[in-house]
Parts: structure tokens; C-alpha cells; sequence
């Protein structure tokens, strides 16, 4: 099962558009839902796709890094020229100079700040922790309207050209799919119900962070959005997803108003989506935004270690609901700052805000 940034309640309402201004958008979020499906079908439990795991070990081994030096990125970056053939063909890799080619270059840029983030915040060598290369494959499909995390690459599509215009450049699009890859080597959040929302949050989390982290912006001057940029200028909407108001991202004609909750008393119970993962994230996603505000400075400091750190204990169960990753949040955040702490209460406050009651097990 791949991850994927546009929810499928999104595509599917674009697919049933009858407006012939948007025939285009309509054809293309179609064509989206049957390539997706297959694609979900082919990944296994255990890893990627065989043919994926097959063409990755095709590539040139890691080069070493040179002495002296911390953890390095190894980027590699494949065109698919539009068809659906992964990996593509292999147009720039790790310290080659910029293609021409924008969205090759975008994708190249934000796989490093998403490197020196995990690198040099969370001292972690890439995301499985021992220098994995980084891949991605640009330019699938034809007007593909979405970018997913299939277990060994980043997948970008360019979009219909009508709602959705490419997500390559996005940080907080990247970031947040190979932060899937993240949590796929540590709390391997099973991807249904309220572990699905928070295998989604914490994934939306660390999107944030690179954008933030790379742009230098403090947790009171950040946007909080999640796929800023992602919508033609046709689209009522600033993004995909707002963390710290969830539910206000877009209110459009066309896609409708965004359906997220921000709080428990209004979480959706619901069989679509697996359980409505890209919905009910937005709660802890406004538990994390609302702490890190309340503490002021850099996320990536306080909210973004405690995340990280609750994420890599190695105590959450795979199926944990919210309140058991509200107590373990809670639980870290005691033991790196203190009981007394700015921190400790900032987390505590955010996660009664939202209405989640932390696990007492």
C-alpha cells in the first residue's frame, strides 16, 4: 500500500464532476483512482513491490561519504517521461548540477532539505537511519494528480493543470512522504483507523518541519499548511491541509469545503480511506501546531524532538489510537524537560484542547 498526499475523497469528488469547465480535471482524478488502485494492491506487508525492489538494487552503490564529514544525502532522481514505468530513466543523482528540467530540480532540492532536516535535528542518516538513498522518480503518468511514498521512492505526478499543478515543488509535500518512510523503520503505525490517522499526522509533522526547518520560520510565523502551492489559482484553497485550523484549507466550488475535524467530539467514523486517515489526522495534527505555538521558537526544538522521540521509543504498539500516543508524547516530553516544564505543559494542554485523554496504561 503506497502513501499518498491528495486523500481519496478528494479525487473521487473530482472524478464525479459534470462541469464541462473541468472535463480535464475530471478525466485525470479518474485515470488517478484506477492507477492508484493497482499500485495499493502490488505493495506487500513486508516492503515495496518486487519489481520496485528489483530496479532500485539496479542503481550504482551508495559512494562512500568523504572523511571527516557527518551523514550526506544520496539523491537520485528518474524521469518517467510521463508513462508509468518506475523507476524511469535516471537523470541526476548526488552532487550532479541542475538538469534544465524544474520539477527535477525541485524534487532534487527538497529530498536534501528533507536529508539535512532528519540529519542534522534528529541526528538520523536518511530514513531508514543507515544512509538509504534517497529516490525519487518525477514526471509519472499523464496528468497524474498525486505523489506517493511506495515503500522505496517518492512518485511525483504533474497534475491536471486545472486544480492540481504539480507537487514537486511543495517542501511540505515531500518531506511528508518520505517521512512515511520514516515511520515505516520505527513506530510502523498500522495504516487503518486512528494509527492510520496517525501514521498520516506524523507524516504532516515532519512536512511542516522541513518547510519550516529550511525556511527559517519559528512555530508563530510558520503557515502550517500542508501542500501550500499544490492548487492552480482556479482553487478557492491554500492548501491541501491546515494543521493548525484544521477544516479551513480550502472551501471551493468545485472541491467543496475541507472536511478535517479539529477535535474529538467531531471525529468522523467512516469505512472510506481506511478509516478516515486523511481525515482524523487533523486532530493531533492542531494538538501538535497548538503546543508548538504555545512554546514559541523553532518546532523542530521542542514539539518536533518530543514527536520524534515518542515516534522512535519503540513503545507504541502499531495499532495505537490517540490516547495512547497523547501519553507517550506526554511521557517524553516529562523526561527530556522536566514535570515542571514550558514543554511538558504546552504537550499536556494541546492534547486537552483537542479533546484527547491521554491512555493511563
Amino acid at each position: 500500500m503506497h502513501r499518498a498526499i491528495v486523500p481519496p475523497y478528494l479525487l473521487s469528488r473530482l472524478a464525479s464532476l459534470d462541469d464541462p469547465r473541468y472535463r480535464r480535471a475530471r478525466d485525470a482524478a479518474h485515470r488517478s483512482l484506477v492507477r492508484d488502485e493497482p499500485i495499493r494492491e502490488l505493495r506487500t506487508e513486508s516492503g515495496a513491490p518486487p519489481f520496485l525492489r528489483a530496479e532500485r538494487e539496479a542503481h550504482d552503490e551508495r559512494p562512500a561519504p568523504a572523511p571527516g564529514f557527518g551523514p550526506r544525502p544520496d539523491r537520485r532522481i528518474s524521469d518517467a517521461e510521463h508513462t508509468e514505468t518506475l523507476p524511469g530513466r535516471l537523470v541526476r543523482r548526488e552532487g550532479q548540477p541542475p538538469t534544465g528540467d524544474a520539477v527535477t530540480d525541485q524534487a532534487y532540492d527538497a529530498l536534501g532539505d528533507t536529508f539535512d532536516l532528519f540529519a542534522r535535528v534528529f541526528t538520523r542518516d536518511s530514513i531508514d537511519g543507515a544512509g538509504l538513498p534517497l529516490e525519487a522518480t518525477v514526471h509519472f503518468g499523464e496528468r497524474y494528480d498525486n505523489a506517493f511514498w511506495d515503500g522505496e521512492r517518492m512518485v511525483f505526478g504533474d497534475g491536471d493543470g486545472e486544480i492540481f499543478r504539480g507537487f514537486a515543488h511543495s517542501r511540505s509535500v515531500v518531506g511528508h512522504e518520505l517521512a512515511h518512510g520514516v515511520i515505516d523503520h520505527t513506530a510502523r503505525l498500522r495504516y487503518e483507523g486512528q494509527s492510520g490517522a496517525l501514521n498520516e499526522h506524523l507524516a504532516d509533522v515532519f512536512g511542516a518541519l522541513v518547510d519550516q526547518h529550511a525556511n527559517g520560520h519559528d512555530a508563530n510565523s510558520a503557515s502550517w499548511l500542508i501542500g501550500e502551492g499544490v492548487f492552480t489559482d482556479a482553487v478557492e484553497g491554500r492548501a491541501l491541509r491546515s494543521m493548525i485550523e484544521p477544516g479551513t484549507a480550502y472551501d471551493d466550488d468545485v472541491l467543496g469545503r475541507d472536511p478535517q475535524p479539529d477535535h474529538m467530539s467531531r471525529y468522523v467514523e467512516t469505512r472510506d480511506d481506511h478509516g478516515g486517515v486523511h481525515l482524523n489526522s487533523g486532530i493531533p495534527n492542531r494538538a501538535f501546531a497548538l503546543a508548538s505555538r504555545e512554546l514559541g521558537g523553532f518546532a523542530w526544538e521542542h514539539t518536533g524532538r518530543i514527536w520524534y522521540d515518542a515516534m522512535t521509543s519503540g513503545r507504541l504498539p502499531t495499532t495505537a489510537g490517540f490516547a495512547e500516543f497523547a501519553a507517550e508524547t506526554i511521557r517524553v516530553a516529562r523526561t527530556l524537560f522536566g514535570d515542571a516544564s514550558a514543554e511538558h505543559r504546552a504537550v499536556t494542554n494541546a492534547w486537552s484542547t483537542v479533546g484527547v485523554t491521554p491512555s493511563s496504561s
